[in-house]
């Protein structure tokens, strides 16, 4: 028997110890140490013990990586992201709750000015999928799914991201899906590839995919085992849809 959803709190599945930077900070120092550390969230502080002033995700280096600029340039001449506070006494379905609202980062606070971790959809996946609460994806699949050929340069799928407002981009070979991620674009740029290449050499082959009937929760936990954010879905072999890590955790807010 899993877990009561109303039972599961944000100080058992956030990320602790959450890693800072300066925002005088160049972009080329900061995507080399998303790449290293596989983080794809970084707070941004004036001070080691100061509060945080915003925070910095991949979503950030897409739009830099579009407008041409250098990578020397540092973060704090970019937009940095605002976020939202709770504590890690906080229920899960209530930080889903003001994620989705305020289409916003959540950072966990002890006291007012005591920062203790993170809380991501990511870690979510992992509280959802201990619970046998299974609400159904239907109202947050994306049915409509961009995608490029294998050849399309790495730039090209890019600006494509940023055009659209996504994550990710799925990539066709022959009769076969691999996927392109913000995290892919990451470690392009930390190993100094060209942008001109092909986006299919870096890209994950074969898709990942489920049921399109699936559930919540066990969507939830094939994603958090295979430590992915989207799943594609079929329906009878062929590719119908995409679910992410943050439409879970909207199928879940809208059915508390």
């Amino acid at each position: 028997m899993g877990l009561k959803i109303e039972e599961l709190l944000v100080g058992r599945y956030m990320s602790e110890y959450p890693i800072s930077v300066k925002p005088d900070i160049p972009f080329e120092t900061v995507v080399e140490f998303m790449a290293e550390s596989r983080f794809a969230t970084l707070i941004v502080m004036e001070e080691e013990k100061s509060m945080p002033i915003g925070i910095f995700t991949e979503r950030d280096i897409i739009k830099h990586v579009v407008s041409g600029k250098s990578m020397n340039q540092s973060i704090k001449q970019e937009l940095i992201q605002p976020f939202i506070s709770v504590t890690p006494d906080t229920t899960i379905v209530e930080a889903a709750r003001l994620m989705i609202i305020k289409k916003s980062r959540i950072l966990v606070f002890v006291d007012a000015d005591k920062l203790v971790g993170t809380i991501t959809a990511s870690d979510m996946l992992r509280a959802f999928g201990e619970t046998d609460k299974a609400p159904s994806l239907e109202k947050v699949i994306s049915k409509t799914v961009y995608h490029c050929p294998f050849e399309t340069t790495v730039l090209d799928a890019v600006k494509l991201l940023d055009e659209k407002n996504i994550g990710s981009v799925l990539v066709t070979r022959d009769s076969l899906y691999g996927i392109f991620t913000q995290r892919d674009l990451v470690r392009v740029l930390a190993k100094e590839e060209d942008l001109q290449g092909s986006v299919g050499n870096y890209s994950s082959f074969p898709l990942i995919t489920a049921d399109r009937n699936i559930l919540a929760n066990e969507a939830a936990k094939i994603m958090a085992s295979k430590n992915i954010k989207r799943l594609g879905l079929t329906k009878n072999d062929s590719l119908v849809g995409i679910v992410t890590a943050r439409d879970i955790v909207d199928a879940y807010q809208m059915n508390m």
